[in-house]
């Protein structure tokens, strides 16, 4: 994997994820519902992905040697869909079309809506077969670029990731990195609950991977990770540690938070609680 890395600025940064928490707000209020908590979770790992690590071009979206993001968890794509209007790949007003008739911004991610998804999800456990379907291509046709797979720690209770898994380690696609969304919760409850994972970070350093958990929601911490495992020479997975609705009080509770009702006020309350810890956060820094 390419070394070269791209300057860092933490308020710029935790700007782009608040930014990113306010553009899927606006999206789901105006969808009236939608997948609020993994969604927010995905706030601070989108923004340093778009901001900091990723070879993109929004004006050449299909341009052979960029990174590749494949949001496995495609259920969550208001949260990628806000980052890539936010990072100019289409207006950020087409975002209040989510999930509406003729729309191009589905419930669940489809390349062939969306510029800027590089591969269809939504059908969970499936992504990681198709991001080490891409790394493979990548390496056979000598073409440059890295591929992102963020899956979520509920969907790993699939198989097939494994499957995944030990294809990537065997053939080793070093030129992939997998990131889990760990927020500890799925559509039915908490993941400890229905399928207990055991320790994630030891199961994929079993696999041959190049392991490395971080607090998810810290944006330098983050940046630190993705650009260790950048110079791996096994494949790399970057285990996150999230809460799921993180960011606004309305998704941060105990209760069921995977799929919410948003309404307006609901958005405006949310946008200026978004802003005002932005604020707090950039105190907290000393910026």
């Amino acid at each position: 994997m390419p070394s070269e890395k791209k300057q860092f600025d933490q308020k710029t940064t935790m700007k782009a994820a608040a930014e990113i928490r306010k553009g899927c707000i606006r999206a789901l209020a105006a969808a009236g519902s939608g997948h609020i908590g993994g969604s927010m979770s995905l706030a601070e790992i989108l923004a340093v992905l778009y901001t900091d690590i990723l070879n993109i071009d929004p004006k050449n979206p299909h341009m052979e040697e960029r990174d590749w993001v494949v949001l496995s968890k495609g259920h969550c794509g208001p949260a990628l869909y806000s980052t890539l209007a936010y990072k100019g790949y289409f207006p950020e007003d087409e975002l209040l079309t989510l999930n509406k008739g003729g729309t191009n911004l589905p419930s669940h991610c489809d390349r062939l809506k969306t510029v800027g998804i590089d591969i269809s999800t939504g059908s969970l456990g499936q992504g990681l077969s198709l991001a080490a379907g891409v790394a493979l291509g990548k390496r056979l046709q000598n073409i440059p670029g890295n591929v992102y797979a963020i899956v979520g720690d509920g969907e790993l209770q699939e198989g097939q990731n494994w499957e995944a898994l030990m294809f990537i380690a065997h053939r080793k696609l070093t030129n992939i990195v997998v990131i889990v969304d760990n927020n500890k919760r799925q559509l039915d409850g908490y993941v400890d609950d229905i399928c207990r994972e055991e320790d994630l970070k030891a199961k994929f350093e079993a696999f041959g991977f190049n392991t490395l958990r971080v607090d998810g929601h810290d944006v330098n911490a983050l940046y630190g990770a993705f650009c260790a495992v950048l110079n791996s020479d096994r494949p790399a997975a970057v285990i996150c540690d999230t809460e799921k609705g993180h960011g606004v009080s309305l998704s941060e509770i105990d209760g069921f938070n995977h799929y919410m009702p948003v309404s307006e006020e609901d958005a405006e309350a949310a946008l200026s609680e978004i802003d005002r810890r932005l604020e707090e956060n950039y105190e907290r820094i000393g910026q």
